[in-house]
């Protein structure tokens, strides 16, 4: 009962914050429920800049990963250098569509390296002017550079900092960022 728009005294301030906590949760239901019967999907966009190749799909869905589209995103996250493909790191995908999330945008993440073979992280090793490390998680498909045209690489660092999912490096001279799914890291 309300009387001159007090709360009348046998609803608790304990009441009030459960009532609240209830009516959040149950926002949220639908979405949950949605996540537990599969319906939720994982989509990635990519353009490769130095290839030219885009590519958007959908690589989790109803629970699993789809092979053909993982295959595909191999192939454009290649070493363009060598044409050699290998494996993503399903974690670094993931990775990429939460950054995504986080970011509010399903754009295309602008790809400046991918994978690189143990030849190609030597090249650039010797002639790139340093920051190029010895065991790259690129040359294990679990790193990736990139860029995206609406956000500054300050936001899209702070973004992937703020996940706390792997190694970031902040390279604004040459307009993008470095996340891996190693350890917890930054420079």
């Amino acid at each position: 009962m309300h009387t001159k728009g007090k709360i009348a005294p046998s609803v608790s301030r304990r009441g009030i914050l459960g009532m609240a906590v209830c009516a959040a949760v149950s926002l949220n239901a639908p979405v949950v429920f949605a996540s537990k019967r599969g319906s939720f999907e994982r989509t990635l966009s990519f353009f490769n800049l130095h290839t030219g190749e885009t590519l958007k799909r959908t690589y989790w869905a109803d629970g699993r990963y789809d092979p053909q589209t993982l295959r595909e995103i191999n192939h454009l996250l290649r070493d363009y250098r060598t044409g050699e493909v290998a494996t993503i790191d399903r974690d670094l995908l993931n990775l990429l569509h939460q950054l995504g999330q986080t970011l509010r945008t399903s754009e295309p993440f602008q790809v400046i390296s991918g994978y690189r073979s143990p030849t190609t992280n030597e090249l650039l090793r010797k002639t790139g002017g340093g920051g190029v490390a010895k065991k790259s998680y690129h040359m294990k498909g679990m790193a990736i550079d990139v860029a995206l045209d609406s956000r500054s690489v300050k936001d899209l660092r702070r973004a992937a900092l703020g996940l706390r999912s792997g190694g970031v490096g902040y390279y604004p001279k040459s307009g993008f960022v470095h996340v891996d799914v190693g350890k917890v890291r930054s420079w």
